[in-house]
């Protein structure tokens, strides 16, 4: 009896069907826990994947304008509809706008880690719209229930709960194939209240003349007064460089809003050459001579050659401006920007009658003054060119010049508008400062040759259009617009 008994307590056979036995619910608990957490995770990933995409898709329409937030909700409503899958609980389901809140933002707070707080937020969606660069989505938690009986565990304890999402994208925007000049907004505090995108969408305001001198020995950072941004690499260092990078019909550079680098000033004489070739008058030493640099192909500008061979490209010295002849006239009076913007009042039937005659212009410009680039523009579309002024002079190019550019607008230069002002306090925009925000990218038109040399020489302009907000779109072909997640 004994024997057996000992021989019984001795055998091993079928522990391991005991020891199975035991760690069972152990291992179903296990197994239950990680099918959870992978579906959990499932869930919140596809959940994580359709606010990432709503974010993405209200983000592209923060563009700077005022209707950007309407755009934005559109798209939110209209452009997106993930599907998300919670296994046993029935058939995958649809998340869209219903299912998402969303909060604009003007600003993101200075680190990740860091709460977005009221001073992000945009409070008032219609006045602020146009403030709006970043936005918000947060998906509206959904319900998810374990498989795993966590009241096993602890009693009372749920095994539901509800799983949601977050997601913070904005607007990153950037111009290519641009010029490496900066400007200094003309209405950074303008007395009269007057911004920016006021005055590219007013005629009125448009067509004043702002004379531009350059920051350095001639000028202060300030409203009005242009600079030089660091070219793309490869272009060099030199003045030379800096100014065929101006001259080109065909520039490479790159450059965001969110920042761009100043470079040190250079001399201006090259920079003269650089802006004069556009209206096929001849660069000292012949430094732009190939068709990169022709000439716009109206180039009208009130002078007559006086000297110099009629092979070659004139310079600036062989030149006669003046009556009998008449360019793009100045504004009858300088009130604004300390005498450095005129009031918007030329001489259109002065320019008209000696350039053309009885040549008819639009009924309108007797109503509201045109800019004198409408005028340049309709004399290219309606073949006035080549129509010889009473002095004899016509807007074709000599034949002895490279010949002219047709892919783009050389009366047009472009560049960063910069707050200078408000930027100088903390930096030397004639040197080498970094990360300076953009305004906006901006067109100017050149309504005459540069006459000097010097660091104070007069470049003179009108205001054509901004990327942006206000903005009337002819720059849309520079744009790198681009929408991306920050948080």
């Amino acid at each position: 009896m004994f024997r057996v008994l000992r021989a019984f307590w001795n055998d091993q056979r079928g522990i391991a069907l005991i020891l199975v036995a035991i760690t069972l619910p152990a291992i179903i608990g296990f197994s239950l826990v990680a099918i959870d957490m992978s579906r959990a995770s499932n869930l919140h990933h596809d959940l994580q994947e359709g606010a990432d995409a709503f974010s993405i898709a209200a983000a592209a329409e923060l563009d700077g304008k005022s209707d950007s937030i309407t755009r934005a909700d559109r798209a939110l409503a209209t452009l997106v509809a993930n599907q998300y899958n919670r296994l046993h609980s029935g058939p995958p389901q649809t998340l869209a706008a219903a299912g998402v809140t969303r909060r604009y933002l003007r600003s993101l707070p200075a680190s990740d880690n860091l709460p977005i707080v009221s001073a992000n937020i945009i409070a008032d969606e219609v006045a602020d719209a146009s403030d709006a660069r970043f936005v918000e989505v947060r998906v509206t938690p959904v319900g998810f229930a374990a498989i795993f009986p966590a009241s096993f565990v602890t009693a009372g304890t749920s095994g539901s709960w509800t799983i949601g999402a977050v997601a913070v994208a904005g607007f990153k925007s950037g111009v290519c194939d641009f010029t490496p000049v900066f400007i200094c907004n003309p209405y950074e505090n303008d007395p009269d209240g007057h911004t920016l995108e006021e005055a590219v969408s007013n005629v009125n305001l448009r067509r004043r003349l702002i004379e531009l001198r350059k920051v350095g020995n001639g000028a202060a950072a300030g409203p009005g007064n242009f600079g030089f941004l660091e070219p793309p690499e490869g272009v060099g260092n030199g003045a030379q460089a800096l100014a065929q990078t101006i001259a080109t019909s065909k520039p490479v550079g790159c450059y965001s809003a969110e920042g761009v680098t100043t470079k040190t000033g250079q001399n201006a004489g090259p920079v003269q050459d650089a802006f004069n070739v556009r209206f096929g008058i001849g660069a000292n030493g012949n430094h732009f001579d190939s068709p990169l640099y022709g000439p716009a192909v109206n180039v009208r500008k009130g002078a007559i050659r006086t000297q110099g061979s009629a092979n070659q490209c004139p310079s600036y010295n062989q030149l006669t401006f003046g009556t009998p002849n008449m360019g793009m006239p100045r504004d009858a009076s300088w009130p604004y920007m300390n005498g450095r913007m005129g009031d918007g009042n030329w001489n259109l039937s002065g320019y008209w009658s000696t350039n053309f005659g009885s040549a008819s212009y639009p009924s309108s410009w007797d109503t509201t003054k045109p800019t004198r680039y409408d005028v340049y523009r309709y004399e290219i579309a309606n073949s006035l060119v080549g129509t010889a002024s009473a002095g004899g002079e016509v807007g074709t190019p000599s034949s002895a010049c490279q010949p002219p550019v047709t892919t783009v607008d050389r009366r047009l230069i472009y560049g960063a508008i910069l707050n200078c002002t408000a930027l100088e306090q903390n930096n030397d925009l004639s040197g080498h400062s970094t990360d300076l925000p953009v305004e906006a990218f901006a067109s100017f038109f050149l309504t005459e040759p540069v006459s000097s040399t010097s660091e104070d020489a007069s470049v003179m302009v009108e205001l054509v259009d901004i990327t942006g907000r206000g903005g009337q779109g002819t720059l849309d072909d520079f744009l790198r617009d681009e929408a991306q997640l920050y948080r």
